[in-house]
């Protein structure tokens, strides 16, 4: 099983859609506080339709506290600043997957402590600035699980 983080979500819908793909491949998803929005934000529950009761959600008052309470050793960090590929990276089961808010991505202080678990989806066009979070999450979601043959 693996565990998704958002640090800071900031957009109700991505974050909906990213627990239903969490509850579809059995991962937990952590939230770290300061949300861009209200947990119980209609446009939340609405994305992640009927499943959200179901999504098995941990909530963090920080990105401190996270940091503290789980082993950083086992986290890999998504940003367009990372110099590895998602798919080049060996995946095990009860890894963290962390990714950062839709506007800003990681910060720096997260990014520089973990520059060597930092990793990138690659485009290919430098006109695209980023992607969109539910689905760089989806992609890196999906890339783990493949690697563990799907199964939990």
């Amino acid at each position: 099983m693996f565990e998704v983080v958002l640090v800071n979500p900031e957009i109700p819908q991505n974050t909906g859609n990213i627990a239903r793909t969490v509850l579809s491949q059995k991962c937990r998803l952590h939230l770290v506080k300061p949300y861009g929005f209200k947990l119980d934000t209609a446009a939340v529950k609405r994305a992640g339709v009927d499943y959200w009761k179901f999504v098995e959600i941990t909530e963090w008052e920080s990105a401190d506290d996270f940091f503290s309470a789980n082993d950083t050793s086992k986290m890999h960090f998504f940003s367009q600043k990372g110099e590895k590929r998602y798919d080049h990276i060996c995946y095990k089961n009860g890894d963290f997957l962390v990714f950062g808010c839709e506007s800003a991505g990681l910060g720096d202080e997260i990014l520089g402590r973990y520059k060597d678990q930092t990793c990138c989806l690659p485009m290919l066009d430098s006109r695209v600035r980023s992607l969109n979070l539910a689905s760089a999450a989806t992609a890196v979601i999906f890339e783990a699980m493949k690697q563990l043959d799907f199964r939990v």
